[in-house]
């Protein structure tokens, strides 16, 4: 099925889902920004799209289920002769930004990246796709860019960011998650929507010190605190204990533990479905291995994780069909290496035994700028589309290094909090899910959102009032610079949120990855919030300057 044969199969597919949506070409065009001609030749046989990215988004807004994407890309492959030899994976995914192509967005093109619901939902109806159109084109004569201060020279200029729009989805508020480093069952004071747990005293050597021997007692404070809260516990496994792998290099913890996989799998079969019984339906996910392919964390080989997260999986899935089971997270994304070991993991079919990927985004320094993380997502979808896969991305933490790094300036941390957050939501267009915070409860990091026994930071406060702002919003674009007639350093998500009469009105957080920009609020501007609870009235007349502090403008 190569060359033509690829490309004829490809068109029958494409057609059957966009005859099974019941879109017209017309319709279905506006949804993924481009012509219905192009579309109808795409369907026909008579043209291929020169990017992926495209043929998800058709697909997606069609209502295509996982296997069928996968289908979609082998033939795709086929037909572009793209999938013969990918060639290294350093080069294969550092590949630049998507084409963009289509509308405008904001005064610019709009990419044709990846921006829907995940491959199993169904397209959203007409009226929310013909909302977010009219939105664009509102967006276009609203906002016009003003003299700006350039971002410093000494701060890296984030790349790989495309602009996208789509139709409104709600903001979920199990993005904004927090890892627990406390193990005293103690819970965030300040707004946060999930937990995972690790550094948590929970680690498998903790809870089975001797085989066929638990104590739940830790792990049972924190799951009780987590449901007098209300919220969703990710499980992380690591940490091999001593007597499961009595030779293996030890794991970085004083407990102990191993930094391998236990010498009989059986072990591990064990210790999962005593844990999964234990714990019932107070767990929600599981994270099923942290830091993969660290040698610190795991050492063993590929073949035998992917057998582990098999059985694992299972196990979970008999016991509790709700939960969500993560594949172990992936780290140092910045590298080559990282990318071979997911597409390793995915080869031996990891990622079939999965609901999510779980992954390690930061920035290279602390110090950078949080959307700078958008590359390392954009290289991650990358390595995902050449291994045939679509599954939602969990960030699960940060680099083990990161005590190492000197505290941040108390409002720099409080500006790099929130936007660590803003800069998932931006993410949403590569199918990132959860964002969890390294971490809670710890004093001694860079960035502190609440130490145990003391109150909030500012950063914790901040990040609780953009929780708040987005309570019940619905996010249905993002942008930044020129591609959204923006000065170059300023950065925006749109979104809709209901007026105190339940009415679904325009609302627009902006910020800069450096330096500051005076900008027009723009037509039917009614306030801007601050992350300080001030507010102040603006009309169309008005300017904001926005800076390395989000701010939230009100219309309508």
């Amino acid at each position: 099925m190569e060359g033509p044969e690829g490309a004829k199969e490809l068109a029958g597919v494409l057609a059957g889902l966009k005859e099974r949506s019941g879109l017209s070409y017309q319709e279905l065009g506006r949804r993924v920004f481009t012509s219905s001609s192009t579309l109808h030749r795409y369907c026909n046989g008579k043209g291929t799209p020169g990017d992926y990215d495209l043929i998800v988004r058709i697909a997606k807004e069609c209502g295509a289920d996982a296997d069928e994407l996968n289908k979609l890309l082998r033939c795709w492959r086929a037909a572009t002769g793209q999938g013969q030899d990918p060639g290294p994976v350093s080069a294969a995914v550092d590949r630049g930004p998507s084409p963009v192509v289509g509308t405008a967005f904001a005064g610019a093109p709009v990419s044709a990246a990846t921006a829907g619901p995940a491959a199993r939902r169904p397209a959203l109806g007409m009226r929310f796709a013909l909302a977010a159109v009219m939105a664009l084109v509102v967006l276009c004569t609203a906002v016009a860019s003003a003299p700006y201060e350039a971002a410093p020279a000494a701060v890296p200029a984030p790349t790989g960011a495309t602009s996208w729009a789509q139709t409104p989805k709600p903001v979920d508020p199990e993005l904004f998650g927090v890892t627990m480093n406390s193990s005293s069952g103690a819970m965030p004071s300040f707004r946060t929507g999930a937990l995972r747990l690790w550094d948590s005293e929970t680690r498998w050597a903790q809870v089975e010190p001797a085989r066929g021997e638990y104590d739940w007692s830790t792990l049972d404070r924190l799951l009780d605190g987590a449901e007098r809260e209300g919220l969703p516990a990710l499980f992380v496994f690591g940490g091999t204990p001593a007597w499961a792998a009595p030779d293996a290099r030890k794991a970085p913890y004083p407990d102990g533990s191993r930094a391998a996989p236990p010498d009989d799998l059986n072990d591990w079969d064990a210790f999962v479905r005593a844990l999964v019984r234990h714990a019932g339906a107070r767990i929600d996910a599981y994270e099923l291995w942290v830091m993969a392919n660290h040698e610190h964390h795991y050492n063993g080989s590929v073949t035998t994780l992917v057998e582990m997260t098999r059985r694992a999986s299972r196990i979970i899935r008999e016991a509790d069909r709700n939960a969500t089971v993560v594949c172990p997270s992936i780290t140092e994304l910045w590298s080559a290496e990282a990318h071979e070991y997911l597409l390793r993991f995915a080869e031996l079919g990891g990622y079939q035994y999965c609901d999510a990927a779980g992954i390690k985004l930061y920035q290279r320094r602390i110090t950078d700028p949080p959307e700078t993380m958008l590359e390392a997502v954009r290289k991650v979808d990358r390595t995902f589309q050449l291994a045939g896969y679509h599954l939602p991305l969990w960030n699960t933490g940060t680099t083990q290094t990161l005590p190492l790094n000197d505290p941040l300036e108390e409002a720099t941390a409080a500006d790099h909090a929130v936007r660590f957050y803003l800069t998932g939501l931006y993410a949403r267009n590569w199918n990132l899910a959860r964002m969890y915070f390294y971490a809670w409860g710890n004093g001694k990091i860079p960035l502190v959102l609440q130490a145990e026994g003391q109150p909030p930071t500012k950063a914790g406060l901040f990040v609780a009032r953009l929780q708040q702002w987005l309570a019940h919003a619905d996010l249905r674009s993002c942008g930044h610079g020129g591609q959204i007639a923006l000065p170059e350093n300023v950065w925006q998500c749109e979104f809709l949120i209901p007026d105190g009469r339940g009415t679904d009105r325009t609302a627009r957080i902006r910020w800069t990855h450096a330096g500051t920009a005076d900008t027009r609020v723009g037509a039917d501007a009614r306030t801007v919030e601050y992350l300080d609870s001030t507010t102040r009235e603006v009309d169309h007349r008005d300017t904001v300057r926005v800076t390395e502090r989000p701010v939230l403008i009100r219309y309508g």
